[in-house]
């Protein structure tokens, strides 16, 4: 596995770090070091061969800086005229360095040189503007001319498409829908071509469409639709070449369209906000009565669930969950 060592100037790498770790969560062979104002070359080039020599493999590195020609580039460099498979990459943010993680965990077999070369496109994609019209104009037309331009509504209907069914690639409960740990973390994991937001009360709310819309990453479309839409979706065979993500925000409309023949039959529980009422069953999920009776009914069903914020979690126990929730609800109810 490559290591990655993110380098700074005051705490610059360790702000990065803490960020990226917060969509994948702890990683090994990562590792962060900083310049501070009374420090010099010497001191950083001494943290730099520190960290380096906690990662398992010293083969491939590749070390992530803040600035070219800066004294924490300076100082990579002197260490990489040692090591030719090793790799530099200046101009750091936190594009880059989720990039550099989601490259290291799709393609574990990489080398330090082929991430680095994968990351760069990310890291400039990262720039954006709004009002969209501050972009310099080649920018603007790069990315208006790598839109695709043809959907599904422009293929006739009762076209069958590959083999006339949608793939589902994740089906996920999280109230925040589309947000980091999504968008670095489980779309480079399942590999969708298109995000499906399955929500009544969003799909009526124009602002947040539009920043879901906004918040997808590069090549993936996504869309906001209501359950009865998602419904006619997964029967449309000509979504048969599609490979789709779905988020709920909770189990209740999950229930409704595996009710109505949508085939989920795995269920990633991510992330249910509190509301009130509602009881803490651990840190990230909180629920009521409600949301109780459905996960039960949906293991009826023989819906199995995968309780992972992100792909590196190891999945929690939902039986004990569910467990806890019903035993607080219970006093509550006393």
């Amino acid at each position: 596995m490559v290591g990655i060592l993110l380098a700074s100037h005051g705490g610059f790498a360790d702000g990065i770090a803490q960020s990226a770790q917060m969509l994948f969560g702890k990683q090994e062979n990562f590792a962060h070091v900083t310049l501070s104002p009374v420090e010099g070359p010497e001191d950083i080039h001494g943290k730099m061969e520190q960290a380096i020599a906690s990662f398992s493999d010293q083969n491939e590195v590749l070390m992530l800086v803040d600035l070219w020609g800066g004294t924490p580039f300076n100082q990579a460099n002197t260490l990489l005229e040692n090591h030719t498979s090793w790799a530099i990459v200046a101009g750091m943010n936190l594009p880059m360095v989720v990039e550099a993680l989601t490259q290291r965990l799709t393609n574990p077999d990489s080398t330090a040189q082929q991430v680095a070369t994968a990351i760069i496109a990310t890291a400039r994609d990262g720039i954006k503007t709004k009002p969209t019209n501050l972009m310099p104009q080649e920018d603007t037309a790069t990315a208006e001319s790598a839109t695709p331009a043809k959907s599904q509504k422009s293929i006739p209907a009762g076209t069958v498409i590959g083999d006339g069914h949608l793939k589902i690639v994740l089906a996920r409960i999280d109230s925040r829908l589309l947000h980091g740990q999504v968008a670095t973390g489980w779309i480079p994991t399942m590999h969708p071509d298109r995000v499906i937001v399955v929500s009544d009360s969003v799909a009526k709310d124009e602002m947040r469409k539009s920043m879901i819309r906004e918040a997808a990453p590069a090549g993936v479309k996504a869309h906001t639709v209501p359950l009865d839409k998602m419904i006619e979706i997964a029967k449309d065979p000509r979504f048969g070449n599609t490979h789709a993500l779905l988020l709920f925000e909770n189990p209740e409309d999950v229930l409704t369209v595996i009710k109505a023949g949508v085939d989920i039959k795995t269920v990633n529980v991510g992330s249910m906000s509190y509301s009130v009422g509602d009881v803490n069953a651990n840190n990230v999920l909180s629920m009521n009565q409600q949301d109780v009776d459905t996960f039960h009914e949906l293991e009826k069903m023989g819906v199995e669930f995968d309780v992972r914020k992100v792909p590196t979690d190891k999945s929690g126990n939902m039986d004990a969950i569910l467990n806890k929730a019903q035993s607080l609800l219970d006093e509550q109810k006393k």
